[in-house]
């Protein structure tokens, strides 16, 4: 009885670990909501300042899969991303599977409301597409993202 015990934490102990690595690993839908709260919070303190944190990948805007992206409101030209070219329209980006995700945050993005959107697009230092969600708001002139992936 006592082998059976010790065998039940010995595999509750790894199962924990397990779980715990993986967490850590990636980032999670709440830890995304709450990146992007942050940069709202970020952006209505000081526009500049937050988008230049957010193009350097500074002040926690920046974590394991997880980023800061925004663009215009008003135009869709992207202004801050740690990954990909700012300058580019947000209206013109696809998921690698087709889906007009920019399209769809230009359109249904607003004030004080976190929508989301799930489209397909590989992990930062990848070229695997994964299925990804997409957390965004208006925020003053601009549409702040951060997005968390699936698996």
């Amino acid at each position: 009885m006592f082998r059976n015990l010790a065998l039940v934490v010995v595999y509750a102990a790894f199962y924990l670990l397990a779980t715990t690595a993986w967490a850590a690993e990636f980032g999670t839908a709440e830890e995304a909501k709450a990146m992007l709260e942050r940069a709202v919070t970020a952006v209505k303190e000081d526009k500049a300042k937050a988008l230049d944190m957010f193009n350097k990948g500074e002040g926690g805007f920046k974590d394991r899969d997880l980023y800061v992206w925004c663009a215009n409101a008003s135009d869709g030209i992207v202004t801050a991303t740690p990954y990909w070219n700012s300058g580019k329209q947000l209206k013109d980006l696809e998921g690698k599977r087709g889906a007009p995700f920019g399209q769809t945050v230009m359109q249904n993005a607003t004030e004080r409301t976190i929508k989301e959107t799930t489209y397909w697009w590989p992990r930062p230092g990848t070229d695997k597409p994964l299925e990804k969600t997409a957390l965004y708001t208006k925020v003053g002139d601009q549409i702040c993202s951060v997005g968390y992936y699936k698996e």
